[in-house]
């Protein structure tokens, strides 16, 4: 099983947990955690420089903004950083996201091994992870789908346009009249109203602070 293993997660009982059912199932393996992306791959890359490097990293996605000033924002740029350092290190990645497309590019770009979904079951399926990758294999949490031959919506630069002025407390008006402006069709109020009522439906949002909250939070924008 693996020897040294590093945990990135910002919520602190969130590690805490994790590394106690690791503890319980892999013992005698180093586990070691950090809530910032940035002292993980410190972490990581002091370790390598010694001879003494981690087998296997599990990180989140996505990380809280913190008065403490940060290089590394995210999960997939603490990976991008450490796969530098060590491009043959297994990754598996634990994150509430469960997007295909988004989840698929992190195996396709990011080459990593396991991908776990926050929920219910996502401590037994991260000890599944763990198993499979050390073995060489791939893991997906069972929940997931990731066929995206099916109807998957992904948003368009129109999309991302709209979304972008309704960021910064535009009107759909006020968004129309821009587009005008800068001669971007269609520019209509009521087809930018269509855009975002579809968007509501994609994304299961009640309205616009909703929407734009769980594209935040999947990373999206």
């Amino acid at each position: 099983m693996f020897n040294k293993i590093l945990i990135s997660e910002d919520f602190q009982d969130t590690n805490k947990g994790i590394v106690e059912a690791l503890e319980r199932r892999f013992e005698p393996a180093i586990i070691q955690d950090e809530l910032y992306c940035d002292k993980a791959y410190n972490r990581f890359k002091v370790a390598f420089e010694k001879g003494e490097p981690y087998s296997l990293l599990i990180t989140d996605l996505t990380f809280k903004e913190s008065y403490v000033p940060r290089r590394l924002t995210s999960g997939k740029e603490l990976v991008q950083a450490i796969r530098t350092i060590d491009p043959e290190i297994k990754v598996i990645v634990n994150s509430m996201i469960d997007n295909p497309i988004e989840i698929n590019s992190l195996f396709s770009e990011q080459k990593i091994n396991g991908y776990v979904c926050k929920g219910r079951n996502s401590i037994n399926d991260l000890m599944n992870a763990i198993q499979e990758v050390h073995q060489n294999r791939t893991f997906v949490s069972p929940q997931l789908n990731l066929n995206t031959n099916g109807n998957i919506f992904e948003m368009d630069k129109y999309d991302m346009m709209i979304l972008k002025d309704l960021t910064e407390g535009s009107t759909k008006k006020e968004i129309s009249e821009k587009l005008k402006k800068q001669n971007i069709s269609p520019n209509s109020e009521s087809t930018i109203d269509k855009k975002v009522s579809k968007l509501f439906d994609e994304f299961g949002a009640k309205n616009t602070h909703h929407l734009i909250a769980k594209l935040v939070k999947q990373g999206k924008i």
